[in-house]
């Protein structure tokens, strides 16, 4: 029972998608950058386990000490001035901050959109878009479902070019660089034959026709409606919130912000259930699955 919210009405998946990947995108406040990228940890956690573990540790993690580091380097705004480099340029304690405020706010961006890939999958994109904007329906699918494919679409032709003694871990530098050439042009070429084939299936299926109807059917019921409610809800509160500056945090030229008021407060406890909701919702789902087979 760990796929409740996957199985909910693709409008439900999308709308709170919308909300969570652009509030964790535009709002710099820490304690939100600090919720959001929490949130969605736990919730990608919740539902792929393991892989989040490998994500966290082979790209983000990584990448949040990349940005952290090299923005002191580059930015040298701010008035709290810590040491000076050797070329004359002043470290800053507010460049630190937002280097690592920047590097969460990459890191959750990034966690939501795995997890928006794991819930949003291509033949919902196609049913909410396929009638409306049929052409970039088709596109957002597409590429959805690119890297999976591509992943393990590599992983075949790698495999079979080992097996011929062509592969990048063979022979000289020099003829690794060729057969790195070689598996990449292999890559490029499936890729584009991919592309054209599934476009030309689409269109032998009457795809973007006028009356066509969808492969999959999805009924609005009302825990569809509940979860869009309590989406909704604390997710225009967050944006109200957001606009009048309630929760606005600045890092130049000095770290500046209320961040523990009555209102902010507030405002961080609806940003907590609205990132939390799918976890919520599996959760709940979970236990009221073990009570019933308790009983039996």
């Amino acid at each position: 029972m760990k796929d409740t919210f996957i199985k909910m009405h693709p409008t439900v998946g999308f709308v709170y998608f919308s909300f969570v990947i652009l509030l964790s995108a535009f709002l710099m406040n820490p304690i939100c950058l600090l919720l959001s990228f929490v949130c969605a940890l736990m919730n990608t956690a919740y539902l792929n386990g393991g892989k989040t573990a490998r994500l966290c540790l082979v790209y983000i993690l990584p990448m949040f000490i990349l940005i952290s580091v090299i923005n002191p380097v580059f930015n040298h705004e701010g008035a709290t001035i810590i040491t000076y480099f050797s070329s004359g340029n002043p470290l800053t304690l507010e460049s630190i901050v937002y280097g690592a405020a920047a590097a969460i706010l990459m890191a959750s961006v990034i966690l939501w959109f795995s997890f928006f890939n794991t819930v949003m999958t291509s033949d919902k994109i196609v049913y909410l878009f396929g009638r409306i904007l049929p052409s970039l329906s088709l596109v957002l699918s597409m590429t959805l479902r690119f890297v999976p494919k591509f992943s393990a679409q590599f992983k075949t032709v790698r495999n079979a070019q080992k097996c011929i003694g062509r592969d990048i871990s063979d022979g000289s530098l020099l003829r690794r660089i060729k057969n790195a050439v070689k598996i990449v042009s292999v890559m490029i070429t499936w890729s584009l034959e991919n592309a054209i084939e599934t476009a030309d299936s689409m269109k032998s299926r009457g795809y973007g026709l006028k009356g066509r109807t969808s492969y999959s059917v999805y009924r609005f019921d009302k825990r569809d409606l509940i979860t869009l409610i309590l989406t909704l809800v604390p997710g225009f509160g967050i944006v109200i919130s957001a606009i009048s500056g309630a929760i606005s945090f600045s890092y130049f030229p000095y770290l500046k912000g209320d961040l523990f008021t009555p209102l902010t407060v507030i405002t961080y406890i609806a940003y907590a259930v609205l990132m939390l909701l799918p976890l919520i919702i599996n959760a709940k789902e979970d236990i009221s699955w073990k009570r019933l087979r308790s009983t039996i």
